[in-house]
């Protein structure tokens, strides 16, 4: 007998050929861009499916394209884990700093590999203006989806994810296709379309509604919604351009990678090439410049990557970007405007930076009523007054600056820009700039402009990420004088809180339990919290690895700072004065129960310390028992470090075969060498000789 329990055999076959009569049309209308059937016809077979469905309850399939609107309203969104992490990329500006990207990825597989790369292949892919993103599929269904976040942790708005028609919801296979694999994380950019755009911006003035700024905040507005319903309402696309982690396949290249995905219904943007060497590959990203203006898309520059994926695998990363890619950014667009005055602000440093207030203008799709002025120097040079016309670009297309001054519209009388001689905000008296610097700081810790926005970094997504702590809340409390240090913010109490402007009794019981999770960060982001001059978060991570803990970095001298590599005098003389003047700082912290977690250290199968802990190799000529990255591999797994370079700061320089000028060097400074027989035996004793 059938009922919903049990639905008769040809309601099941008829739902099953409608999902993949409607997969095939989500395909083809999102991806293909090539519709095979009107809207109506469309909608009339899903009309069709959602009826069996409700008729048949036993027929759900998770993958269903009815499935892609109706889950109810988040409360807030969840954390998504990105495993390995999503890399940021570094910025190339013109034609002659990629060159020097494809020279230091030469130089660095010389010096780390001792290999000699003449020449490799890249790809090229257009740089859209959008919101990253990461899908996870397993065994071919989509099961999750998160935002890019810091790289490690972003949201999961996989149920956002699911209402984009162009994110298949089951992977197909094309003819000629592998099988989809196990698991596969792919990583992408949700944008939307110029045309789609100028509609719903017509459509939301038409609702009296204000208007998006640019695509890229519709996208990651639209994509960050708590409610799904509205996300299904905006026009959302989505190209796929790298790989997380897979189960079942592993890609060579790529361009290899580019060319599988659609195979899966996975769409990738259709402008990609692959070049054979650098050159070619500056020569596309003309090409795509060139065509910018009629791309249907913004478009902000493009991407270019090793396209080996063992040459990536080699180049590896440094902090956050790969030493394979880089991101060349196309010129911003720029406009003119009147400068009616100038106001400076005060940083976490108390660097003085002066800031030129515009008449408002558009540009890039967004109004720019403030641009920097970067520093003293430079308002000099480029001698910009009030009342002066001025050129003014957002620079990475983000952030407004002031290019050039018009001077045959320079007004009568326009005088010349004086950086004040007190801070603006506290009225101390500032210093003159020492020999070197290249701003001007206020030099009173106590300046509320300097908490402020050290609070701010604190606070900030990178360093404790707490959740909640925004900039106008983070004025208010400092302004209140409720916060006047990091550690008055784990003192706060839940009625304060709650009785300040636009707070809640439960937006202030979030604040309190992001408070408490914040108490338990990693060293290396305690430490980049705490805003030390010149300590980035890589050089927190170096840091941290090195000393273990607070107590050991504060008490190490400047010598011990310079023995650690990548740390150089400058950095050296930060870290011990910062600890000589604010230990206070540090020490309230850890008295209002922050406990900064030491990295985890290989050990010994007996416990105790990493028989290779602290020490720095160096490898050199072709080993023949085990490629070079099982050799690093090897080396970090017993606590130790590779480096690419060799300096006295190095304790070993393993020597394969034909090692080079490398080995001369290391005998002139004294650096221990082992040979491949020397170091394999270290390696397998675990102890060094």
């Amino acid at each position: 007998m059938s009922g919903p329990e049990n639905p008769p055999k040809s309601a099941a076959d008829r739902a099953a050929k409608l999902r993949q009569t409607l997969d095939l049309h989500n395909h083809r209308y999102y991806v293909l861009d090539d519709p095979l059937v009107s809207d109506a016809e469309y909608d009339s077979l899903l009309r069709e499916l959602q009826a069996l469905e409700a008729d048949h309850p036993a027929l759900a399939d998770p993958a269903s394209p009815t499935r892609r609107v109706g889950a109810p309203p988040l409360e807030a969104f969840e954390v998504f884990l990105h495993d390995p992490p999503m890399l940021s990329l570094e910025n190339a500006v013109d034609e002659e700093e990629v060159r020097e990207f494809g020279e230091r990825a030469k130089r660095y597989l010389r010096q780390t590999f001792d290999r000699e790369l003449e020449a490799c292949a890249y790809v090229v892919e257009p740089k859209l203006d959008g919101l990253a993103v990461e899908l996870v599929y397993r065994d071919g269904l989509f099961v999750s989806g998160g935002t890019r976040g810091d790289g490690v942790r972003g949201e999961d708005v996989t149920q956002n994810l699911r209402t984009v028609g162009a994110v298949p919801l089951r992977l197909r296979r094309e003819e000629g296709a592998p099988p989809p694999p196990a698991l596969l994380s792919v990583r992408g950019e949700v944008f939307m379309r110029l045309e789609a755009f100028g509609r719903l911006n017509r459509a939301r003035r038409e609702a009296e509604e204000p208007p998006f700024a640019n695509p890229r905040n519709a996208a990651a507005g639209s994509l960050r919604q708590l409610d799904p319903a509205i996300t299904a309402s905006r026009p959302l696309d989505i190209y796929l351009y790298g790989v997380g982690r897979t189960e079942g396949i592993e890609f060579e290249s790529q361009s290899a990678l580019l060319g599988a995905l659609p195979g899966w219904g996975l769409p990738v943007n259709p402008e990609w090439r692959r070049c054979t060497d650098l050159e070619e590959a500056l020569a596309r990203s003309r090409e795509l410049l060139e065509g910018r203006e009629k791309a249907p898309y913004e478009m902000d520059g493009a991407v270019i990557k090793v396209d080996a994926f063992e040459l990536q695998r080699d180049l590896g990363v440094k902090s956050r970007a790969p030493r394979w890619a880089i991101a060349r950014k196309f010129p911003p667009k720029q406009e003119t405007t009147v400068v009616e005055d100038f106001v400076v602000q005060v940083g976490r440093t108390g660097a003085l930076t002066p800031v030129a207030l515009l008449r408002p203008v558009r540009v890039g799709g967004v109004e720019v009523s403030r641009a920097t002025l970067h520093n003293e120097d430079e308002v000099a040079k480029k001698d910009v007054r009030k009342g002066d016309t001025v050129v003014v670009q957002r620079a990475g297309d983000v952030i407004p600056e002031v290019v050039a001054v018009i001077l045959k519209k320079r007004p009568k009388g326009a005088r010349k820009f004086k950086m004040p001689k007190e801070c603006p905000v506290c009225k101390t008296e500032v210093p003159p700039r020492p020999e070197g610097e290249i701003v001007s700081r206020c030099p009173n810790p106590k300046c509320p402009a300097v908490v402020r926005e050290g609070i701010r970094h604190f606070a900030s997504r990178r360093a404790l990420d707490i959740e909640g702590l925004g900039e106008k809340l983070v004025n208010q409390l400092v302004d209140s004088g409720m916060v006047s240090e990091p550690a008055d913010l784990f003192a706060l109490e839940r009625d304060a809180l709650a009785a300040m402007e636009r707070m809640a009794e439960k937006s202030a019981e979030n604040l309190i339990a992001a408070l408490e999770e914040a108490k338990r960060p990693s060293l290396a982001r305690f430490l980049f919290a705490l805003g030390i001059r010149h300590v980035g978060e890589h050089l927190a991570e170096v840091l941290a690895d090195r000393f273990g803990g607070v107590d050991a970095l504060a008490e190490a001298g400047r010598e011990a700072l310079e023995e650690v590599p990548e740390v150089g005098p400058q950095v050296a003389e930060s870290v011990s004065s910062f600890f000589a003047d604010y230990r206070t700082v540090v020490d309230n912290l850890l008295a209002a129960g922050v406990r900064p977690a030491a990295p985890e250290r290989p050990s010994s199968p007996e416990g105790g310390a990493a028989p290779f802990a602290g020490k720095t190799f160096v490898l050199t000529g072709t080993l023949s028992a085990r490629p070079r990255s099982a050799a690093k591999a090897a080396i970090e797994a017993l606590g130790g470090r590779v480096s690419g370079s060799l300096s006295k700061k190095t304790d070993f320089v393993v020597a394969g075969e034909s090692p080079g000028s490398k080995l001369a060097k290391a005998e002139s400074l004294g650096v221990a060498v082992l040979d491949e027989a020397a170091f394999e035996k270290a390696l397998a004793a675990k102890k060094l000789p």
